[in-house]
């Protein structure tokens, strides 16, 4: 069976490694806070929010996706 992404997780870790606060990204993607941290615990995200977080970050997380697709274990 194909692994399942916890995008949220992906995120979150993309941010940390970037030196990144949270109250940034919540301004970047024009959001509360509080919203960043249903994101980050989120195994799925509506594309358009995900786009625009790909662009912000400069990172295509809908990569990791693609990835999965693309394995045999399906």
């Amino acid at each position: 069976m194909a692994e399942v992404i916890h995008i949220g997780h992906i995120i979150q870790k993309e941010l940390r490694s970037q030196g990144r606060s949270v109250t940034w990204f919540a301004r970047q993607l024009n959001i509360d806070r509080r919203v960043c941290y249903r994101i980050f615990h989120s195994y799925s995200i509506d594309t358009l929010v995900l786009f625009r977080i790909s662009r912000i970050l400069g990172k295509d997380f809908f990569a990791d996706y693609s990835v999965c697709l693309n394995t045999d274990d399906m």
